[in-house]
């Protein structure tokens, strides 16, 4: 009993000593006017949380990302910029997550061997080692530490958080709802400047986002994801009808977003569901996608001379801006990425294997610009932005095995997708596979024209639907497994 009491009265002496001592401290530096100290509580908290409910620190990180702000905004000038509080909370939730794999060895294995897995492991690994060739390694190992630190939180971690199917719904509430209010704030700012101008849309949705097109692809990324909520059946009346206002507010910021590529990728999302539905044969599929290629590279030169009539450029009437999609001669915006394409690709023929080095790219590109592509939009120094394409990008930065993993990615995790989609029973679960896999389809099509997987805007969709789809796959194998055991033994009985 003593023994105990002694104990006790430790325990509230280091507490209430503890507490002084930071209290004064704190006191000392707030005199100083040192107020960094004021985040130590919130530090420890977060690591806590972290042993304590990995999977909740999880859903606060997702929270928080379209909340979260450029450190530039803050310090102007950085060359190298970091997403605050997100990628400070992802790192640190990176080495905890390491360290618990080490300890305790419980890792789901069969994620290890998903081809989806393999494919993300493989295009990590490739650019670790073109981190090590690059021109710029400091640059290059920063973007491969980005990228750990998402596929570790948003899609290794996510896995494991999945094995609860009630989970999948929580994530993407968890990143719904914040960026419904970045929506209404876009379109306040954007009333504010100006609805019907098209540039304005670039600086409405800032600092959430760094433009109109980041901002485009995940109003996109989200859309058949709404509509799988909306048509559940087991929610009630006041559920279904919150979804659909949110499809009405997603549907005007889709079209005052002014992108483009989202309207493309949301029209060829909506093919791609078509023909899901229509259950159409891969054979088919296969065959007109060759009749198609064949009919535009034997037209190929009369395509190009109707294009090059286009003279509409970009603007702020709906009709107009649609029709500037094709014009590939005087609309800035359009040259501007045929410039970036035609740099990556002359940049990509100097180092076809092993690139320039992730991340690379907006420092290098500079002097493979011609003086005939490029645009006013264009700078000496190349320092504004990337490749524009999650394609052609890697292709200059990680050579021709960076664009191959990038492509493998697309392909395992598309295939898990309609695999799951077609092999799930439970009609939730089969929509939201069809919803995910779809959202996934906007952005790899988006990703023809624009990149943002540097970013954790992106990286938390994109890695955290490929993570559902894993997690639904392996559920549904498991199933299956199951009921063929099951029929065997009734079988042998």
């Amino acid at each position: 009993m003593e023994l105990t009491l002694q104990r006790e009265r430790k325990t509230i002496f280091w507490i209430y000593g503890l507490s002084i001592f930071f209290v004064v401290l704190n006191m000392a530096f707030t005199a100083f006017e040192i107020y960094y100290f004021n985040l130590v509580p919130v530090f420890l908290l977060v690591i806590l949380a972290a042993f304590l409910a990995m999977d909740k620190l999880l859903l606060v990180i997702v929270f928080l990302t379209p909340l979260s702000v450029p450190l530039k905004e803050f310090i102007p000038g950085l060359k190298m910029d970091l997403s605050l509080p997100t990628e400070p909370l992802l790192f640190g939730l990176l080495i905890l997550f390491l360290l618990k794999i080490i300890s305790e060895r419980s890792f789901d294995k069969r994620v290890w061997k998903h081809p989806a897995t393999i494919a993300i492991l493989l295009n990590l690994g490739w650019i670790f080692v073109t981190s090590l060739t690059s021109s710029l390694p400091v640059v290059s190992l920063k973007f491969f530490l980005a990228r750990l630190w998402f596929v570790c939180g948003f899609y290794l971690l996510a896995t494991q958080v999945f094995r609860r199917a009630g989970n999948i719904s929580n994530y993407l509430w968890a990143y719904i709802i914040p960026f419904a209010a970045i929506i209404v704030y876009a379109f306040i700012h954007h009333v504010h400047l100006g609805l019907l101008d098209q540039q304005a849309s670039h600086s409405a949705v800032r600092p959430f986002y760094n433009d109109h097109t980041a901002y485009g692809a995940i109003l996109a990324f989200f859309y058949p994801v709404l509509f799988a909520f909306a048509l559940r059946h087991d929610k009630s009346i006041e559920f279904k009808t919150l979804i659909w206002i949110l499809i009405l507010v997603f549907s005007t910021a889709i079209v005052f977003s002014y992108t483009r590529a989202t309207w493309i990728s949301l029209a060829g999302a909506f093919l791609i569901f078509l023909i899901v539905r229509l259950r159409m044969r891969l054979s088919m599929i296969f065959l007109f996608a060759c009749l198609i290629l064949f009919g535009v590279y034997s037209y190929r030169t009369e395509i190009v001379m109707m294009l090059e009539q286009n003279k509409q450029t970009s603007s702020g009437d709906f009709a107009e801006h649609v029709q500037s999609i094709s014009n590939i001669t005087s609309d800035a915006s359009n040259l501007e990425r045929i410039n970036r394409w035609h740099a990556a690709l002359r940049m990509f023929k100097e180092r076809p294997l092993v690139g320039w080095g992730p991340g690379t790219y907006q420092f290098q590109y500079a002097p493979y610009q011609y003086s005939w592509e490029r645009t006013f939009i264009s700078t000496n120094f190349g320092d504004r932005g990337n490749a524009h394409s999650e394609y052609i990008g890697p292709l200059a930065e990680s050579g021709f095995p960076g664009t191959i993993t990038i492509l493998l990615i697309l392909i395992t995790s598309l295939t898990t997708g309609f695999k799951t989609y077609f092999r799930t029973e439970e009609r939730w679960l089969k929509m939201i596979t069809l919803a995910i896999t779809l959202g996934l389809c906007t952005y790899f099509l988006h990703g023809f024209l624009n990149n943002f997987l540097e970013t954790d805007k992106a990286s938390a969709p994109f890695w955290g639907f490929i993570a559902v789809l894993v997690a639904l796959d392996l559920r549904s194998r498991k199933r299956k497994q199951d009921k063929l055991k099951s029929k065997k033994f009734n079988t042998n009985d």
